[in-house]
């Protein structure tokens, strides 16, 4: 019989290095968001690839960096546990930078999984000279001992598919995992919020991208349409005002982005209503933290169809006069 190899990739490594555009790129479709703002990836993303032969499970982590919040320490356990019962693991680092003390705590966690790792160097269209991988691939030699070293730019696309093959080389013979059209784990309503929350990160800057969440209110399918409220919190009143822009400008931008892209992806007409509401110190609060994640509220065990296709109804925000926009 033909042979079929299956397995769990996760891509890892710092802020920014460009892990979610990978792992958009080797699946093929978008399954997490991007954004040039650190931290723009808060939870586990899974993205399924399924070829003649193979099925892959890329799992998108948050980029390694110091846990000096709640909101941090999360991101950090699970990427702790993005190492851990994995096939291989893909360290991305963008090729731009050369390497520092934090790429060496970034692969000092490496070293404490026994997971082979392949060196992804990303972002090479934005080199002047290649002649600069040398010194890079030199540095990471000497660091850690890499399965195989990759440049790659995860925008254009190339060297992806050179970085795919061998990941495919590297996984256990299985079956698959998943149906053949099945691409991520995520509930289309945690997909809505990730994208109202990726157009925001697009539009504002400073403090704003790190302070902002969002969650699904009410969710309502109709034969024609889909109507969907959503309320993105912010720690101050400040960050409300720039979120709503002057006479609601900017989140009516955000909110007409935002359902050209779900229509797009889910293949259907949306009508979404978006509320803004100060939540002062959300990031150090493990109870909304924990309503801010899917698994958390679902369980881990729960059905595909379970956490794809039942609303999420949470309680409505308090009364914040101004906020529906």
């Amino acid at each position: 019989m033909p042979i079929h190899v299956s397995g769990f990739v996760s891509v890892l490594g710092r802020p920014n290095a460009g892990k979610s555009t990978l792992v958009n790129q080797l699946v093929g479709v978008k399954v997490a968001i991007v954004a040039d703002k650190p931290q723009t990836t808060r939870t586990i993303i899974q993205g399924v690839l399924t070829r003649p032969g193979s099925q892959i499970v890329f799992l998108d982590t948050p980029g390694i960096h110091p846990a000096e919040s709640q909101i941090n320490r999360r991101m950090m356990k699970s990427i702790q546990e993005a190492l851990d019962s994995r096939d291989l693991l893909i360290f991305v680092h963008d090729s731009t930078r050369p390497l520092s003390d934090a790429d060496a705590h970034a692969l000092a966690l490496l070293k404490k999984a026994s997971t082979p790792a392949i060196l992804a160097l990303n972002k090479i269209d934005r080199l002047k000279s290649r002649s600069a991988l040398a010194p890079l691939l030199e540095g990471f030699r000497n660091r850690f001992d890499f399965e195989e070293y990759f440049p790659i730019s995860a925008s254009t696309g190339e060297g992806c598919p050179e970085l795919l093959d061998a990941i495919t080389a590297r996984l256990p013979k299985g079956p698959a995992f998943f149906p053949g059209d099945y691409l991520t784990d995520s509930p289309e309503r945690f997909i809505v919020a990730e994208t109202v929350r990726e157009k925001i990160l697009l539009h504002t800057r400073e403090e704003v991208p790190h302070s902002v969440a969002v969650l699904v209110d009410q969710w309502e399918e109709k034969p024609a349409i889909t109507r969907v409220a959503a309320t993105i919190y912010v720690e101050r009143r400040g960050q409300k005002t720039i979120i709503v822009g002057a006479k609601g400008a900017m989140i009516k931008q955000i909110g007409a982005e935002a359902r050209l892209e779900l229509e797009a992806l889910l293949g259907r007409r949306f009508f979404l209503e978006l509320f803004v509401k100060v939540q002062p110190g959300w990031r150090e609060n493990p109870a909304f933290l924990r309503e801010l994640d899917w698994r958390a509220v679902y369980g881990a065990a729960a059905p595909i169809e379970t956490t794809a296709d039942q609303p999420i109804i949470l309680a409505p925000p308090e009364d914040d006069p101004g906020a529906p926009q």
